[in-house]
């Protein structure tokens, strides 16, 4: 029930890319605008609805650098989900997936354990923040939308709410662990490439470099480097584009990817995968399989299920 109109937190401090998201900006990439949005989908609905939210309500994504947060009015019942995290609330340790309630004068600290990259902090209430094109979701180049947090601000929960019967662990799917073999769709500029380094790409292990930030990762591992001249013209990219560059290093395209390039793509990552394939951490390996158009859409049919069957149980749970 509603206790207060608003609750105000303060941030003690908040690492880099920590900022407010949403469901992402769609709709807009034909004129050159990213989605943005979460980068893992899956434990971002998790915190929203484990809280009594819609699925793609403005929560806060935090990266490995943390964030800690001082209630200084109002209450709230917040959730925690994606990664290993750790939170420690109100003078108690917990693992992330978790419900719990946040009170005037308590500290809440998220902060890196011992798996994942991102985690989400979701409020029942409604975050104060900037709109841009429709969207609260932060493009961490330009900052529009939401924006990022710094140290020293405040963040303001409207219509905050105390959902006592919420408070408790909630089940880490295990689709939300991290997958390191991704399933790809070969091409569609596979016909740069030999055949000697499409085996390549198949068969070897590679690993996420330390370039890794919420438009991409840079992998290392055998060099890919296209066999023809680069005379492709500029086109659309999506999620999950494995893009390779002029000195043969691949980089897998995330949240803020740019909406159009020039570099060949090897191959696509399946949609389903890429939520998965966030959790992992710069210098893990990572390997590629190769599935046919229809095998990928009946792999996302079947996540989509699941993830539609996991997101009822923890919406109607007790």
């Amino acid at each position: 029930m509603p206790r207060m109109s608003q609750a105000v937190l303060a941030i003690n401090f908040a690492g880099p890319h920590v900022a407010v998201q949403d469901g992402g900006r769609h709709g807009l990439m034909r004129y050159g605008l990213p989605a943005s949005g979460p980068m893992d989908r899956t434990s971002f609905a998790a915190a929203n609805v484990a809280v009594g939210n819609p699925a793609f309500q403005p929560a806060i994504e935090v990266s490995m650098g943390g964030l800690i947060l001082d209630c200084i009015s109002g209450e709230v019942t917040f959730a925690v989900a994606g990664g290993g995290f750790i939170v420690e609330h109100a003078g108690d340790k917990h693992g992330a997936w978790m419900v719990a309630t946040l009170r005037a004068g308590e500290r809440l600290a998220i902060r890196p354990g011992h798996w994942g990259s991102w985690t989400y902090l979701a409020f029942a209430g409604h975050i104060e923040a900037k709109t841009w094109l429709g969207s609260m979701s932060t493009h961490s180049l330009s900052g529009l939308g939401g924006g990022r947090l710094t140290a020293g601000q405040t963040v303001t929960v409207a219509d905050p709410e105390v959902r006592d019967g919420r408070h408790g662990p909630i089940t880490c799917p295990v689709i939300a662990r991290p997958r390191s073999e991704l399933r790809v769709v070969v091409g569609p500029q596979d016909r740069f490439f030999s055949k000697e380094t499409l085996s390549n790409f198949l068969s070897s292990p590679f690993r996420l470099s330390d370039a890794y930030d919420r438009m991409g990762v840079r992998l290392q591992g055998p060099p890919l480097a296209p066999s023809v001249a680069l005379d492709m013209p500029s086109e659309a990219i999506v999620r999950g584009s494995v893009q390779v560059a002029g000195d043969g290093v691949p980089t897998i395209l995330l949240a803020d990817h740019q909406t159009t390039g020039g570099y060949p793509k090897i191959a696509t990552v399946v949609d389903s995968d890429l939520d998965a394939f966030v959790q992992l951490r710069p210098r893990d390996h990572v390997g590629f399989l190769a599935v046919t158009p229809q095998q990928a859409i009946e792999h996302i049919r079947l996540r989509a299920s699941t993830m539609s069957g996991y997101l009822a149980a923890i919406r109607d749970r007790p």
